[in-house]
């Protein structure tokens, strides 16, 4: 099996949504860091599992996105809790819209909220 990992980093901002969460109701930031993990057994007629500069342009329009923004403002997280495990699989529902997915079978989004505290996201391609 082939890999290959990406990561950026952003500061956003949040507040939950959940019953009585206490300060994190508030809005407040994070420095986010996010990896994308591509893998599949097989590589294409280049030798790529996918093209780095397209996960890196992937990745830079979706920086630009999120950075700075407010995520509850934001149409994905309409109506919903803004948590880190509902970022990690949005923001790899937009990753595999921008990215060639003939070789790669699987994708793991990793999002750190701050340097202790991550959740990911899986799917298969």
């Amino acid at each position: 099996m082939y890999r290959l990992s990406v990561s950026r980093d952003f500061v956003a901002q949040h507040f939950l949504t959940v019953p009585n969460p206490g300060p994190e109701g508030e809005v407040h930031s994070h420095h986010f860091e996010v990896a994308v993990r591509l893998a599949g057994p097989e590589l294409n007629e280049y030798g790529y599992l996918v093209d780095i500069d397209a996960v890196n342009a992937a990745l830079d329009e979706l920086e630009a996105r999120y950075r700075d923004a407010l995520l509850n403002d934001l149409p994905e997280f309409e109506g919903e809790n803004p948590s880190v495990e509902r970022f990690a699989r949005l923001f790899g529902d937009r990753f595999v819209e921008r990215v060639p997915t003939e070789m790669p079978t699987e994708l793991t989004v990793r999002m750190w909220e701050d340097e202790d505290a991550w959740a990911s996201h899986e799917r298969a391609l």
